[in-house]
């Protein structure tokens, strides 16, 4: 059962679905867009990669299921619970970034994202964490965003702290992973936040 809030929602139902989802874009010239039937080699290949498998247990198998993750991508945009968007530059899609458990009431959403081994260590999660946070905590109407991320994954960490997302502690044995459970950092980043 669901009681009525006792204040207006963060993000009033129909907000985000006005429009499309919105493509975005760094000054270093990463472009992000909802993902394309075309991608899917692309997603295939970047799921072989160790370090992607590593990190991420929900990897698709074949092309029929990376349409079908693009195909529930879009409806998550549609039912405003989710975005996802393909990290591309100079037309190659180089890592996806995604916003996930869209919470409309309290303005909040998790973040996630890989990069392809070709492109890391040349700031793409980053820039393209940045230019998804801006959008979000601004023309997107969020307050908070968060991402966590196993303790041993340092890149990430990285990663996290450069987009401005500030280390609020650790969740004990949070996450399964291959290997066994994880302690994950939780990071944080709201509006107002440099």
């Amino acid at each position: 059962m669901s009681f009525p809030l006792s204040t207006p929602s963060a993000v009033p139902a129909g907000t985000l679905t006005t429009g499309p989802q919105p493509t975005l874009s760094t000054a270093d010239g990463l472009v992000l867009r909802p993902w394309e039937d075309g991608d899917a080699p692309a997603v295939l290949a970047a799921y072989r990669d160790p370090e992607i498998r590593r990190w991420h247990t929900r990897r698709p198998a074949s092309p029929e299921q990376v349409l079908q993750w693009f195909a529930h991508s879009r409806r998550s945009w549609q039912e405003e619970t989710g975005a996802s968007w393909a990290v591309t530059r100079d037309g190659a899609v180089v890592g996806r970034m995604a916003l996930g458990g869209f919470n409309l009431d309290d303005g909040e959403a998790g973040c996630a994202y890989w990069v392809v081994p070709a492109a890391r260590g040349a700031g793409v999660a980053s820039g393209a964490l940045r230019a998804v946070s801006a959008w979000a905590l601004g023309e997107g109407r969020l307050h908070r965003l968060w991402l966590d991320h196993s303790t041993g994954n340092v890149a990430s960490c990285r990663v996290a702290v450069k987009a401005g997302f500030g280390l609020e502690g650790t969740k004990r044995s949070a996450a399964v992973h291959d290997d066994g459970r994880h302690d994950m950092h939780l990071h944080a980043r709201v509006r107002g936040d440099d």
